[in-house]
């Protein structure tokens, strides 16, 4: 996850910001559709129990890679960018699973925000 968003950020204008951690979790308070998430002194712990219980089993069904993608975005462990690195573990985890994978279009972005 941490490389993904290493990927993603380096060499942005978020990246030349002092208070900004490429590659690492976040470091201030951050929320997604008014709600909060979880503090960043807890991500840590949070993605390691998330972690955990997703490797339970060795092959996942479509439920369990849906239930990673909202656990992730609900903890929205990084300063920012979180949606485009959910949708990418999602992404790998289907075509891990040989889970076909599918196309997230506003319909669901709008949904996902509800949950």
């Amino acid at each position: 996850m941490k490389q993904l968003y290493s990927v993603l950020k380096n060499g942005t204008s978020d990246s030349r910001k002092n208070w900004f951690v490429v590659g690492e979790y976040k470091k201030l308070p951050n929320e997604v559709g008014g709600r909060e998430t979880t503090a960043p002194e807890q991500v840590h712990a949070e993605i390691k129990e998330l972690l955990q219980h997703y490797n339970l089993s060795d092959r996942k069904t479509l439920d369990e890679i849906i239930d990673l993608h909202v656990r992730f975005e609900r903890i929205h462990p990084f300063q920012d960018g979180n949606d485009r690195v959910g949708r990418l573990i999602l992404f790998k985890a289907c075509l891990r699973n040989n889970v076909i994978p599918f196309i997230i279009d506003e319909k669901f972005v709008k949904l996902r925000k509800n949950i």
